[in-house]
């Protein structure tokens, strides 16, 4: 067996919380402790998340896409294939760390699509985009933490409580998509979004390409329509 070999830690802003980016072979992993956030060969439903709300955008023009979390850089590389030529990628990471090893260790994994004219990559916190504005965006795809029982950043539930959820349905355009990522299924979560007036499609999608082992869970949840109120910052 090829030892794993750590390559990189990295702080979460804010919180007492290392990542550590870990190697073998070909193999890569970003990890919290002992519990793995990401890996480079568990890939398909990060890219599903992308895929499957992108392709509903495929009549929209200009289609404006934000992405919290970069990751491994599946779920952009994913969303690109997807989109036309006049779309355009806002990518919200919060972990210098996570950036840095983008155009490191990880380049490969990431091809051009950091060099895409499509794509703006910011550091900060996806929660400060999302409420930036009204109608921002046709659909918000979260990959952020482990889902809505996160295990990284605190800070982070707020994007899935009732409160979040009701930025992102004022963020959105009237029928943009939410799509979240989640690592086990959250029954509590999916009702939340159905309360909010949002249409929820609930999909399993295995991890890798062989159709084994485990599935995560996605959400894709449809804007009901008619622009929401405001809603007060916290």
């Amino acid at each position: 067996m090829i030892p794993w070999v750590h390559l990189d830690t990295g702080t979460v802003p804010g919180e007492n919380v290392a990542l550590q980016l870990l190697q073998r072979g070909d193999e890569f992993s970003i990890r919290v402790g002992t519990a793995e956030l990401m890996n480079n060969r568990d890939r398909e439903s990060e890219k599903a998340l992308a895929t499957l709300a992108c392709a509903r955008l495929k009549d929209r023009p200009r289609a404006r896409i934000l992405i919290g979390g970069l990751g491994m850089g599946f779920t952009l590389r994913a969303a690109l294939s997807e989109l036309g030529p006049d779309a355009r990628v806002v990518v919200a990471e919060l972990v210098p760390a996570v950036l840095a090893w983008a155009r490191g260790p990880l380049a490969h994994l990431f091809g051009a699509s950091l060099d895409d004219p499509r794509v703006e990559l910011i550091e900060a916190d996806v929660n400060r985009l999302i409420q930036a504005g009204p109608a921002e965006y046709d659909a918000i795809l979260l990959d952020v933490d482990n889902g809505p029982e996160g295990m990284m950043r605190g800070e982070n539930n707020r994007l899935y409580d009732a409160w979040g959820l009701k930025r992102a349905r004022y963020a959105l355009r009237p029928g943009g998509l939410l799509g979240v990522w989640s690592g086990r299924p959250d029954r509590r979560f999916k009702a939340r979004l159905r309360r909010l007036g949002f249409c929820v499609d609930e999909i399993r999608v295995h991890a890798t390409d062989d159709a084994s082992g485990r599935r995560h869970v996605l959400w894709i949840a449809t804007h009901p329509g008619t622009q929401a109120q405001p809603i007060p910052s916290r």
